[in-house]
């Protein structure tokens, strides 16, 4: 006679079916709208591909399933863009007048200014060159953390993947509940909030794509849903995250570089135009949190592999 199924057994039996729903569902959604991308046919292939194929498969399915997620709910966010704004919600001024009073400096016309004024009147197409490299390759920095962390701790990739989710999940909500304009953007268009305001990789981004004739930064960042989305930095929150995970397993020379990573990436959000230095605060202070509270989950109920 068959032992009776416990809480765990029937969890593992259901886990891959409710795991994949949600890609299935909203690939299908998306089909039915007329709208046929390759990514979202790959994710939809892929995840039960993972799921069902064999124990080995599954256990990364597990491991990465929270940066799937990720990825659909990016892709979710174009459909509430603009869910919660209104011209009068969204900081603008305001946010550069505290930047200004906490990093700023009067210039010569005795006028409160930015770090961000004073590196736009100096364009150094170098040093564009040199910060568009975190900015260009933190996904792949993610997903080869990922990688080490499924070969040498499952349980901490597991970690590191929903502390990256929850990081996701946390900034967008941000973006609507407080609302907040990027430099770029003041330099732009000044004081004025447009809802329909396009996004744009910044006029620095913009020198690199020219320097090395592509559109990579353009279609990257040209096309995200948030444009009043500075406020808290993610970009300068996931090279926190890695090097915060991952330090146990890197050698010297790589805890070096993360560090590098890390701070190159703070430095980067400011001189791209992307973020001010209060975003970037916001930033390291999310990921601070979301990782000490997932410590503390997982010490009380590590999660393993089905």
């Amino acid at each position: 006679m068959e032992a009776p199924l416990t809480p765990r057994t029937r969890w593992q039996r259901l886990w891959p079916w409710l795991g994949t729903a949600p890609f299935e569902l909203w690939g299908l959604w998306l089909l039915s709208r007329g709208e046929v991308r390759w990514e979202v046919l790959a994710l939809m292939a892929l995840v039960p591909a993972l799921a069902f194929a064999s124990p080995a498969s599954r256990r990364l399915y597990t491991g990465l399933y929270p940066l799937g997620l990720v990825a659909l709910l990016y892709d979710a966010m174009r459909f509430v863009k603009n869910v919660g704004l209104s011209p009068e919600r969204v900081h603008l001024c305001d946010l550069r007048a505290v930047e200004s009073s906490l990093f700023g400096y009067t210039d010569a016309q005795g006028r409160a200014a930015t770090l961000h004024d004073w590196i736009q009147r100096h364009p150094t197409p170098a040093l564009d060159a040199l910060f568009a490299v975190p900015y260009g390759t933190f996904i792949y920095a993610v997903i080869a953390t990922a990688v080490l962390l499924y070969f040498r701790d499952f349980v901490r990739l597991q970690r590191f993947a929903w502390a990256f989710f929850l990081l996701n999940l946390a900034g967008f909500v941000t973006y609507h509940v407080f609302p907040a304009a990027p430099p770029w953007y003041f330099h732009a268009h000044g004081c004025v909030v447009d809802l329909a305001a396009r996004a744009s990789e910044g006029p620095n981004l913009a020198r690199v794509d020219a320097m090395l004739g592509t559109a990579y930064f353009h279609g990257f960042y040209g096309r995200s849903n948030d444009v009043f989305g500075a406020v808290p930095s993610l970009h300068v929150a996931y090279p926190a995250l890695i090097a915060l995970e991952a330090w146990p397993f890197f050698s010297r020379p790589l805890r070096a570089l993360s560090l590098a990573y890390a701070a190159t990436m703070v430095v980067a959000a400011v001189w791209l135009d992307h973020h001010w230095g209060v975003d970037v605060l916001l930033g390291l202070t999310y990921t601070a949190v979301i990782t000490a509270s997932l410590r503390r989950v997982f010490a009380r109920a590590p999660l393993e592999s089905p």
